[in-house]
Formats: C-alpha cells, sequence, structure tokens
C-alpha cells in the first residue's frame, strides 16, 4: 500500500438538532492510502456524507483528531482544497453551461491558468471520452455523461486525494463499470481513492472496506474477509414449480433464514450462522425444488451484519383489499404500447415500442441512461404525448383520456413530485386529498402508511431534510393512497441500501400478491430479476423482451455460460451495437 492520506481517531461528531444521545459518527477510526481505492459503504444514514464532508474541511467535527494529506482540515481548508477533489452526492454542475464552460469554471476556482489548463481539459477529455460532447448543455448530458463530467471537474488541479460520495446513484450498469475503470485507473497512478456507496457490489470491487451502520465502523479490512466468512451459507433453491413470491415469504419467516432474493425463476437464500442446510420442512411444498450452494457475496456479509433483512411480511399488503380490474378489461394486456414513438424535434428518444403487461405482473423496462425507457415510461403514464402509436391502460386510451387513466394508476417518479418544504404528514395529507380522501378515510389511511413505511418518527420533519431512504418510502406512499390497481415505479429504489430495496420488494411482491399490476425501471441488475418479464430498451427500440431467465440464456455464450443479469445486460447491448455496426458498414 502506498502512504497515509488520512488518519481519522476517534471521530465523533453530533448535529445541533440531534438529542445528547444521538450521533452522526460515534468513535470512529478510519485510515485511507495512496494507491487504492478505500470503500465506504452503508445504509443510508450510516454517518458516509458526514465522514466525507469533515475530510474535505466542510464541516467542523464535534470530537477527534483528523488528518488529511497532512493537513488539518479545518485550520488549512485553503490549502486543503487544492489537494482534495470532492464529488458529493448532489454534484455542482452548472446545467446552464457547456461542458467545456463547466471545466473552465473549475479550472478558475482552483487556479489553472494558461499552458497548464490546456493539458489538463485535453486529458480529462479524454480521459472521459467527453471530446465530443464539449457544446452540450449539462443539463442535456444523460447520467453517466454527467457523473463522467463531474469527475472531470473534480480531477482539476491534480488532486492527492479523491473523495466521491455515492458517483453510481440513477447511472447504468455500462456507465457505471466506465466510471468504475477510470476511478481504479486514478488509483493505480498513486492517487488515494475514497469512494462512499450504498451499493454493496461496488464495495466488494473496492482494495480496502469500511463498513458503516448507525455511525459507527462495523467492519474495517478487505472485501475478502467478509465474503469468505460467509462461504457455505448461501443457496439456490432451483425447479420451484409453485409461486416464487411465495415462496420467499416463506423463507423470510423461517428462523434458518436471515436474507432471500428473487433471482429470475430461482430464489437466494442466505442461511443463519450455524445451520448447514435448509429444512426439508421449508420444502414440503416444492417437492420437486432442489438446493444447490453458491458462491457468497459481499452484499450476503452486509445484510448479516446488520442483523437480517425484512420478514417477508408486508403490513401494507396486509391492509390492502383485494384488486378488482372490472368488466371488459383485456386481462392479457392491462397496460399497452404498440408501435410507441416520440421525437423531440429531429431526435428519436423512442422508436415504434411494443409491449402488453398482464394483469398482476411485475413488468421491467431497462436500458442505459438516454436509451429512452423514461420517455416510454412516462408516456405510458399519459404524461408524454406520443409523436405516434398507441397506449392504453386498462382498456383507455392515453391520447384521448389522459386524464382519466391517471386515476387509475400510481406514480413514482424517478426524481421525486414531493414537496420539499411540507412535512411528512402535510405531504400524505395533500396527495390522499388529491385522490379524493376525506375524513376518517382520509386519517385511516395517512395511518395506515406511516405505519407500513415507519414514517411516523419523521411525521413534522419536511421533505427535503428526510434521509434518501425514507424520501422512497414516503413518496412509494403518496402513490399508494389510493389504492391503484396500476403501480409505474419509475427507478423507486435509486441510492438506497440493501436493506431498504428489499423491504420496498417485500411491499411490491405482497401487493402483486393482491392483484397490483406493477411496471418499474430500475439501474439494479439484481432488482430486475424480480420482474415476470423485462423490455430491453437501446437507442429507443426494444431490442430483447422476455423473463429474465430467458434473456440471460440469450446472452450466454462459450466464454460466459452462464452469466448474471448483470453481465446479460451489457453483452445485450454490445451485440446490439455490433449488429449496427456491420449494417452502417454494408450501406
Amino acid at each position: 500500500m502506498g502512504e497515509l492520506a488520512v488518519r481519522i481517531e476517534g471521530l465523533t461528531h453530533r448535529y445541533p438538532e440531534q438529542n445528547a444521545d444521538q450521533r452522526a459518527l460515534d468513535a470512529v477510526d478510519i485510515r485511507v492510502r495512496a494507491g487504492i481505492i478505500t470503500g465506504l459503504a452503508g445504509p443510508d444514514g450510516a454517518g458516509k456524507t458526514t465522514l466525507m464532508r469533515i475530510m474535505a474541511g466542510l464541516l467542523k467535527p464535534t470530537m477527534g483528531e483528523v488528518e488529511v494529506v497532512g493537513l488539518a482540515p479545518i485550520r488549512d481548508a485553503n490549502a486543503l482544497h487544492l489537494k482534495v477533489g470532492y464529488m458529493p452526492q448532489k454534484f455542482g454542475l452548472y446545467e446552464d453551461l457547456t461542458v467545456m464552460e463547466n471545466l473552465v469554471l473549475y479550472a478558475d476556482l482552483r487556479g489553472v491558468v494558461g499552458r497548464e489548463r490546456t493539458d489538463q481539459f485535453e486529458r480529462l477529455l479524454d480521459f472521459t471520452d467527453l471530446h465530443r460532447f464539449t457544446g452540450r448543455l449539462a443539463g442535456k448530458l444523460s447520467g453517466g455523461m454527467k457523473q463522467k463530467l463531474g469527475l472531470a471537474c473534480t480531477l482539476v488541479g491534480k488532486p492527492e486525494l479523491l473523495l466521491l460520495d455515492e458517483p453510481g446513484v440513477g447511472v447504468d450498469p455500462i456507465s457505471r463499470r466506465d466510471l468504475w475503470g477510470m476511478v481504479q485507473s486514478l488509483a493505480e497512478g498513486g492517487m488515494a481513492v475514497v469512494w462512499a456507496t450504498a451499493y454493496l457490489d461496488e464495495a466488494e470491487r473496492c482494495d480496502s472496506l469500511c463498513l458503516m451502520s448507525d455511525g459507527h465502523v462495523i467492519f474495517s479490512g478487505e472485501p475478502a474477509e467478509q465474503i469468505e466468512r460467509m462461504r457455505g451459507r448461501c443457496v439456490h433453491v432451483r425447479d420451484i414449480s409453485g409461486n416464487r413470491r411465495h415462496f420467499l415469504r416463506r423463507a423470510l419467516g423461517s428462523a434458518q433464514v436471515v436474507d432471500g432474493v428473487i433471482q429470475g425463476d430461482n430464489v437466494r437464500l442466505v442461511l443463519k450462522e450455524g445451520v448447514e442446510r435448509l429444512d426439508r420442512a421449508l420444502l414440503a411444498k416444492e417437492p420437486d425444488a432442489t438446493v444447490e450452494p453458491v458462491e457468497p457475496r459481499l452484499e450476503d456479509a452486509f445484510i448479516d451484519l446488520v442483523g437480517g433483512g425484512p420478514d417477508g411480511r408486508s403490513v401494507l399488503a396486509e391492509t390492502t383489499p383485494e384488486v378488482r380490474i372490472g368488466e371488459g378489461v383485456d386481462r392479457k394486456a392491462v397496460i399497452s404500447a404498440r408501435e410507441l414513438t416520440r421525437r423531440f424535434g429531429d431526435f428519436t428518444a423512442t422508436d415504434q415500442v411494443s409491449f402488453d403487461v398482464r394483469e398482476g405482473e411485475i413488468f421491467g423496462l431497462l436500458g442505459p441512461n438516454g436509451a429512452g425507457k423514461s420517455t416510454t415510461f412516462r408516456m405510458m403514464c399519459g404524461l408524454l404525448r406520443p409523436t405516434s402509436g398507441d397506449a392504453h391502460v386498462m382498456g383507455i386510451d392515453l391520447k384521448r383520456s389522459a386524464g382519466r387513466a391517471r386515476q387509475k394508476l400510481g406514480y413514482m417518479a424517478q426524481k421525486f413530485s414531493l414537496y420539499s418544504n411540507l412535512s411528512v404528514e402535510q405531504n400524505l395529507k395533500f396527495f390522499s386529498g388529491i385522490y379524493g380522501l376525506k375524513g376518517q378515510a382520509q386519517d385511516r389511511k395517512i395511518a395506515q402508511m406511516a405505519e407500513s413505511f415507519d414514517l411516523g418518527r419523521y411525521a413534522r420533519v419536511t421533505a427535503g431534510e428526510l434521509p434518501l431512504g425514507f424520501k422512497q418510502r414516503l413518496a412509494l406512499a403518496c402513490a399508494l393512497m389510493h389504492e391503484p390497481p396500476l403501480l409505474f415505479l419509475d427507478e423507486p429504489t435509486s441510492g438506497v441500501d440493501p436493506v431498504t430495496r428489499r423491504e420496498f420488494w417485500m411491499h411490491i411482491n405482497a401487493l402483486v400478491d393482491k392483484g397490483v399490476t406493477v411496471m418499474v425501471t430500475t439501474h439494479f441488475m439484481d432488482e430486475a430479476e424480480y420482474c415476470d418479464r423485462i423490455g430491453l430498451i437501446y437507442r429507443g427500440r426494444m431490442i430483447a423482451a422476455g423473463p429474465p431467465d430467458e434473456l440471460k440464456k440469450q446472452a450466454a455464450d462459450a466464454d460466459t455460460p452462464d452469466p448474471t443479469f448483470e453481465e446479460a445486460f451489457i453483452e445485450l447491448i454490445h451485440r446490439d451495437d455490433e449488429a449496427r455496426r456491420k449494417t452502417e458498414a454494408a450501406a
């Protein structure tokens, strides 16, 4: 390992609004060395961002010793800011400036001028592959390109320490791999890097790792150490003849199981420590099921360290009535698109996309940033009028009666539709009122949502001040106020930790059992495996569709005979690119 870049001992921090017994950070000890990527991983509210801000010299700690690149962050703030590159969660790109204008601004702020500026810009544009987009407004970039520009701006001035606070949030798998490769090359070149994340697959790639929970470091060391601890405790249950969601719910309620997720037609379980094999009683309703050991992951270890995932019970679904679609609706196409096209000027965002979503099904719409999935999604919600083609929801033509259709569905937007200056309670009251709830019925529904999503403790906190995970919970609660038969979820778990994501899918799976039909977009490839079927959108077109396991089979080859869904996603995109190149060459 390289030289010590950050030394933190006994670091404690408490915000003024916290109670005396509450701490954002509590007696944290951390070492960060040059030449490697150090991961900070943990759930929302674990203290990752607070720790980042202290290292960047933006926050004075309550107690403890902090030394960053040989400097005291508060006392030597001016010198520190020239040696540290900090990319916060909400990076300060100016969306009405071009790519080049943003770079110039950051160069001005860091005093990089003349030949040095020209050389650095050339190097950074090559590094991030943004040469082609220097004249494009930052606000018009895709999510992945925005993150690359953010990284380029952070690197202006050649910092010794790079602090990245959840850079992979909202970014598709291909862009995340590109971003990771860039940062890894920086570390290999001798830079000290701290990468904060709620994504455990990202944390697994780090050279050194600090797992955090409730302001404490619960593990410090190499990721492989935690992964190895879980060996022999992870299994796949295959050949499930019944409903795999029902099997998962039974398994999560078992004393033998600490965690479980759906993976296509299979269910992946993590057994509690000391359990050598799955009890046959759990498999009594699945006589043909087989249990096979699988390789452990860092996410398994994290869930185990924090006490396990949810138990499979959804209070929300228990109080939700069975959905009745009604007479005259085609149950095989409660959501339907036919040659759906949307153009913005000369640009075609969605190009003749067709699909059906059946009653009681989870349909996933996947694709890279800028592929057209959000445009397609918004048209199917009645929020954007198609240029051509047809879109129907429960038999209602969205071109003619979009308002009537919206009363039938619940919509959770990618960028929250919450009112940030209203409290949690006020948001719940506002949205329930919009959907026609009044009096005791409204009060009962608000109380039910507060209990189902554990929002009671934040009742009087404004939505803008909520931790990200609770913003997501509140947004879903607001979308479900009127008990809609259709649920549209646009990246519902972006940026939230694995436990919260499991809670979301526990509710979604249980609602589907009540007859709710769900259409969802996500950048989490493991979440895609919860879907019954998936449509893969790329360059505005539907390039593949089918159940998750079928798409994995399509992507399999001699080198990767049993791909993960992420590997399948990337391979299918690459194949489409290759087919396009051959077509263009032939023309």
